[in-house]
């Protein structure tokens, strides 16, 4: 054994579904993007365009969100096994499913029964997609397994609390329907719209700037 090899430990390879998991990803935000192109094309006022790229933008935070904080988790995941490999399935589907639900769910060629059947869907969506992200910090948490180290296992375990919090949020959704609105914005919209903004505050409250934590308090 080499002095490089004895000295740390060696990289973990790239698991196959991991990079699946980025390709569907990347896909996901590639069909948001064209089914915006498209929208945007037509013959469209100031509003609706403005409108446009916010509903874009939205879906955009929703999937980059989930993929920051997915890769986040198998990145410290040492080990692959069927429950995992069978929630990261899940989990893709769910992320494929993302940008057509919420096209759904605002387009104004749908009644409203059927953008409030997709909401509810979307709602689902998201809070599954919550839950198995949840359940990926749950495992990577697990003090018997020894899979990480202290300070990660508590800072799982803080994640795996917060996403549960969460998913719970999220399915309060299901309460208000679909015309129910605060603003002129959907309450359900608004609901939708906790997960980006807790993780964002969480994210820059750790890490103002980008600067890592050991920067900022010496």
């Amino acid at each position: 054994m080499s002095t490089q090899e004895g000295g740390r430990a060696p990289r973990r390879p790239r698991p196959r579904l991991e990079t699946l998991s980025d390709l569907i990803y990347g896909l996901s935000l590639s069909i948001g993007a064209i089914s915006l192109v498209i929208t945007v094309s037509q013959s469209s006022t100031v509003d609706e365009i403005n409108k446009n790229i916010l509903q874009f933008l939205f879906v955009f935070l929703i999937l980059i969100t989930s993929w920051i904080i997915y890769t986040s988790d198998m990145s410290v995941l040492p080990i692959e096994t069927r429950l995992i490999t069978f929630l990261n399935i899940v989990l893709l589907v769910l992320v494929a499913l993302t940008p057509y639900l919420f096209d759904q769910v605002v387009s104004t060629f749908n009644s409203l029964s059927v953008q409030e059947y997709a909401s509810i869907l979307f709602t689902v969506d998201l809070a599954a997609s919550l839950l198995i992200l949840a359940t990926f910090a749950h495992i990577i948490a697990q003090e018997e397994e020894h899979l990480v180290d202290g300070y990660v296992m508590i800072r799982m375990r803080r994640v795996r609390n917060r996403l549960s919090i969460l998913t719970g949020i999220v399915l309060i959704a299901l309460v208000a329907p679909w015309d129910w609105a605060f603003l002129g914005v959907h309450i359900r919209l608004l609901i939708w719209s906790v997960p980006i903004i807790s993780f964002w505050i969480n994210r820059m409250r750790r890490s103002p700037f980008g600067l890592p934590r050991d920067a900022q308090n010496p």
